[in-house]
């Protein structure tokens, strides 16, 4: 099978998944310009509790193959943690979706919640000061077995871009900002002998 033939697989696979749209393949330039995106975004504050390192971009961007899609509320997200929330190289906080630990959480004196977000030791907070390391906020690279396991198809991986990437690939596919769209970055490599 050609690489075209395999690009074509995927990316008819990903439009058959619940609450995905339009797709995509980027190009080099695209590529450039998503890691530029990506480093200014990660100098700024997310969600108010520190800079950002999106790892799963980075990661996504090393792939053969990169192709963006756009997500609606129907598309079921990668199972989390999907936010980490690292310092000093410590997890001290991720995301969670699950409504019963997020509750019991929230009965915990120690923990701090935030939406969905959750400090697991408040007091890593009241710590911070400008001599100390900031909060990193992470988002990790994901698998994705629903492309994983198409033929010829290796290291497929999900990434979560950040918000000005999310506009410039949406910009790309040739779609209106709309609420509860977003895009996601699925990466992939041809045959890489790992079986």
């Amino acid at each position: 099978m050609d690489k075209d033939e395999i690009i074509k697989t995927v990316r008819e696979g990903l439009e058959q998944m619940v609450g995905v749209g339009r797709t995509l393949v980027l190009n080099e330039e695209d590529r450039k310009i998503i890691a530029q995106l990506e480093e200014k975004a990660d100098q700024m504050t997310l969600m108010g509790l520190g800079r950002g390192d999106n790892k799963g971009v980075k990661t996504v961007l090393q792939c053969d193959v990169i192709i963006p899609f756009q997500t609606t509320m129907e598309y079921e997200w990668p199972c989390g943690p999907n936010v980490l929330l690292m310092h000093d190289g410590e997890v001290v906080g991720e995301d969670i979706d699950d409504a019963d630990k997020l509750k019991s959480m929230e009965q915990n004196s120690e923990c701090l919640v935030i939406g969905n977000i959750v400090i697991y030791d408040k007091s890593v907070l009241t710590s911070l000061n400008c001599k100390s390391e900031p909060l990193v906020v992470v988002m990790p690279p994901k698998p994705c077995d629903d492309v994983e396991c198409l033929p010829h198809v290796c290291n497929a991986t999900l990434a979560s871009p950040s918000p000005p990437t999310d506009e410039y690939l949406k910009e790309r596919m040739g779609l209106e900002s709309e609420h509860g769209t977003g895009s996601f970055l699925l990466g992939f490599d041809f045959e890489c002998g790992c079986e």
